[in-house]
């Protein structure tokens, strides 16, 4: 045994010793570092492409290298003359630099060997076959293996620690852009390309006035052949685990041509994998986004969604879900692009908990405890968008969205506890939200541009909570819940405390403004904002107790003057103007400003009214400091 793990050990280390460094800084001709240069080894008898590397902000690069072998190393970036030079390696590492002249010719130049990044002003693009290593299944294993592309366990994708906003396939949207769906769904055998685009603007328009620096979207080209054409892949696996029946069924299917394009995600299996979390489905924003949300006034409707915790796998007793998504862009014509999606999941998830707690002094008069906790969750999730985008021309640009949202929830809960007894707790909530989104931008000329945004929230939400707890002998003696009982006037004379919450809170908000920029010159504007938010609520709740006839009674409780009722009506109003400057100057871009708010803020509770109005002046300012492509100091 000894032996083989001394000659393991040998190989071990003979394989890493056969590897040499050749580093070294590509220049230009006039001595400035290229950042983002190919640099590629290419193994002159078998002429394979065995190493490459980019350089970094200073030019420098590194490759690992076989030793004794003879390499052609090409030099390529764009704008530039590629260079080709010939290193052989010995047992040691090596150093080269390289100096490249710009490329002023138009002779006919013979590419054996695609770049694996190009630059082309903000685009960074990717040729994903340079990095594959030939195991790849999903888009996010393509994106793990580029330099810069990072994914975390969420799914979400950052670009030199900055989080990708859009995805994107072959230009269109793919489910609004959401980067989760698209890195678990997307076969690595479809991929061409990975364009990274910098600096990304919806509006062609408002690029030039508005700070688009921290933007990033993702544009995948697929390779030739899966265009025009049905493409996709089918994922199914069943077997026995303890007695138990294990399935996962994941088709997905994707098509796309110049003029529609449609995507078709399917997901059912019993193994705990849960394709759309309930945490997606809130944080699935649809591409919506606030008018106001730079005026410098922030509201939150907040959410009463119910708590479930979120389980995987083998922390939970049983996980079912099912999954669908379709997602389909059509352009009927070159002005008017049409789109929208639909997703549905279904979870289904059991646990069970049992503690078992002892206390080992028995001089604390503090009793053992047994409890066991069986808890069922249902989660009935769906949303449908449609949108329209209609460009008659580059001056003009309008847009609308809808987008729908439909639950149903519920948690049942068991909990036993050999020293207070049984509780039984059911919580259900079924919500909708409509919100709509209005946008048009017109650009009177190259110096006068305008912009309407619009957008309106319509929500309702009803969640009830009900709990049956041991009372005792249903006698009145005094137990473990007595003086809470007492204290809100539940009747005392009866098996069991069956009380229940109804609430109910409904939403209307329209958050709107007008932008007017004037461009000073190329590098100044002045931005003026005339804006309003109006955010009413109303809300009502009601607790109850169910006697064990089956009557119910409305408790009076000591406290808070005899209520058990809520009868609530919050409106919030905000105008406000806004005048902010923008200059920018080398590496700084200086955006001074201020805003004046006119605030109005009334509720009234059970008749009476209270009401508030004041005036506020914001300033505002942010500073960038531009230190590198890839670098900035932002302070605001």
């Amino acid at each position: 045994m000894k032996k083989i793990l001394f000659a393991s050990l040998f190989l071990l280390a003979g394989t890493l010793m056969a590897q040499v460094q050749l580093t070294g800084v590509v220049k230009d001709s006039i001595g400035n570092p290229l950042e983002l240069a190919n640099v590629i080894a290419i193994n002159k008898t078998s002429q394979t492409l065995e190493s490459f590397g980019i350089t970094n902000d200073q030019g420098k690069y590194k490759l690992s290298l076989k030793e004794n072998t003879t390499y052609t190393i090409q030099i390529s970036y764009v704008g530039m003359q590629t260079a080709n030079e010939e290193v052989t390696t010995g047992t040691e590492n090596l150093t080269k630099s390289f100096n490249l002249q710009n490329d002023n010719t138009l002779d006919e130049v013979q590419l054996v060997y695609e770049m694996p990044v190009t630059v082309k002003g903000d685009t960074l693009i990717y040729n994903a076959d340079s990095f594959n290593t030939g195991t790849e299944r999903k888009l996010e294993d393509v994106l793990k293996n580029l330099p810069g592309v990072e994914i975390d366990d969420d799914g979400q994708i950052q670009v030199e620690g900055k989080a990708v906003g859009k995805v994107m396939v072959e230009g269109k949207d793919f489910f609004d852009g959401d980067s989760k769906l698209a890195t678990k769904n997307i076969p690595a055998s479809a991929v061409d390309k990975v364009q990274v685009l910098k600096n990304y603007s919806e509006v062609g328009q408002l690029s030039g006035v508005t700070n688009n620096q921290d933007n990033i979207a993702i544009n995948i080209k697929l390779k030739e052949g899966k265009t025009n054409f049905w493409f996709g892949d089918v994922t199914a696996g069943a077997g026995v685990a303890d007695e138990t029946g294990l399935y996962i069924v994941q088709p997905k299917l994707f098509y796309y041509s110049p003029k529609y394009s449609v995507n078709v995600i399917g997901d059912l299996n019993n193994i705990g994998e849960v394709a759309f979390t309930r945490r997606d489905y809130f944080n699935f924003s649809g591409g919506f986004r606030m008018p106001s949300r730079q005026s410098g006034t922030s509201i939150n409707l907040g959410s009463n969604a119910l708590g479930f915790l979120s389980m995987q796998n083998n922390r939970a007793k049983s996980i079912k879900t099912k999954f669908g998504a379709a997602n389909f862009s059509y352009s009927p014509k070159q002005t008017l692009d049409l789109s929208g999606f639909a997703i549905f999941s279904n979870t289904k998830t059991e646990m069970q908990q049992n503690n078992s707690t002892i206390y080992t002094n028995s001089e604390l008069g503090i009793p053992d405890e047994d409890t066991q906790s069986n808890t069922i969750q249902n989660s009935d999730l769906g949303m449908l968008k449609l949108s329209a985008s209609y460009k008659p021309n580059t001056n003009n640009q309008l847009d609308y969205d809808v987008l729908g949202r439909l639950s149903k929830e519920s948690q049942d809960q068991n909990y036993f506890s050999s020293v207070i007894g049984a509780t039984d707790q059911l919580e259900e909530s079924s919500p909708y939200s409509i919100n709509q989104n209005l946008n048009y931008y017109y650009t009177l000329n190259e110096n006068n541009i305008f912009s309407l945004e619009v957008q309106h929230l319509l929500q309702d939400e009803d969640p009830f909570y009900k709990a049956i707890i041991e009372n005792a002998d249903g006698s009145g003696d005094q137990d473990n819940y007595y003086n809470t009982a007492t204290n809100l006037g539940f009747d005392l004379d009866q098996m069991n405390y069956n009380v229940a919450e109804d609430k109910r809170v409904k939403s209307n908000q329209l958050d709107a403004k007008v932008d007017y920029w004037n461009v000073l010159n190329q590098k100044s504007n002045i931005n003026f904002t005339l804006g309003t938010i109006y955010s009413s609520q109303k809300f009502t709740s009601d607790l109850f107790q169910t006697l064990d006839d089956a009557t119910v009674f409305n408790p009076t409780p000591v406290d808070n003057d005899g209520l058990v009722t809520n009868d609530i009506r919050y409106n919030f109003t905000d105008v406000y103007l806004g005048v902010h400057y923008t200059l920018k100057a080398g590496i700084f871009t200086l955006t001074p400003g201020f805003s004046a708010h006119s605030y109005n803020i009334n509720n009234s509770q059970f008749g009476e009214r209270y009401t508030n109005n004041f005036f506020k002046l914001l300033h505002a300012f942010d500073a960038r400091i531009q230190l590198k492509k890839s670098e900035q100091i932002v302070l605001n």
